[in-house]
């Protein structure tokens, strides 16, 4: 992940269909965006109010002021924030130089074979680096942990797969944002809020590449965070 230094353009209303055509060898990507049986509702319903972890605010792009707390709830920490489209990683037709400015190849968490991950097919989420502001993993989020994103009534799980600067927050992956219906474009897409993200605690997807096992751990976990908070 990169800091941004240009104001991104919020999503259009029309819903991306979430699942493309890959070759053979390509990590399946999402396959819908209202995943598991925990509702949107439900989740949010969790997280109206917030007790503050973090110590202090983060922004959601390089222009903004510092308006935007991690939170703490049983089982889980949360925010909610804009959307910025991490494309690092594997090179691909959809994320590289030419597509995305900012582009990287490399995440901070590897596939199982010891490759980067891939943003295009794999829904994933970018957590702050560790900092006086917030350490993730003092919180119990490692990488690889599920990670439920909401956006209009949709639900995506997704692994925390890269991390970002220390003062901004609010990125995932061109497959999350393409499964949730907000445009993927790495220079120009995204939305500028309306997205929170629920990392459940002590989690982890194996191998972290397989976004149906993200589903099936997201699911179980988001039955267990509705039932203890």
């Amino acid at each position: 992940m990169r800091p941004r230094t240009l104001t991104l353009i919020a999503a259009t209303g029309a819903a991306l269909l979430a699942c493309a055509a890959l070759p053979a060898n390509a990590t399946a990507g999402p396959a819908s965006a209202q995943e598991g049986s925990v509702s949107a509702a439900d989740l949010l319903a969790k997280v109206t109010s917030c007790s503050q972890i973090s110590n202090g605010k983060y922004r959601t792009d390089d222009e903004t002021s510092a308006t935007v707390p991690v939170c703490g709830k049983n089982g889980a920490v949360f925010w909610k924030a804009d959307m910025d489209i991490d494309c690092d990683g594997q090179r691909t037709s959809k994320c590289n130089e030419d597509t995305d400015p900012w582009y990287q190849d490399d995440t901070a968490f590897h596939q199982s074979d010891g490759k980067p991950l891939r943003a295009d097919s794999l829904p994933y989420v970018v957590v702050p680096s560790s900092s006086s502001t917030w350490n993730y993993g003092s919180a119990g989020i490692k990488g690889g942990g599920v990670v439920a994103v909401i956006y209009r009534n949709k639900v995506e799980y997704a692994v925390v797969g890269d991390t970002g600067p220390t003062k901004i927050i609010g990125e995932a992956s061109y497959a999350t944002a393409k499964a949730l219906g907000i445009d993927p474009d790495p220079e120009n897409g995204g939305t500028d809020s309306g997205v929170t993200y629920i990392l459940f605690k002590n989690s982890q997807v194996s191998p972290i590449e397989s976004h149906s096992a993200a589903v099936n751990l997201g699911d179980r976990l988001a039955q267990e965070f509705i039932r203890n908070n």
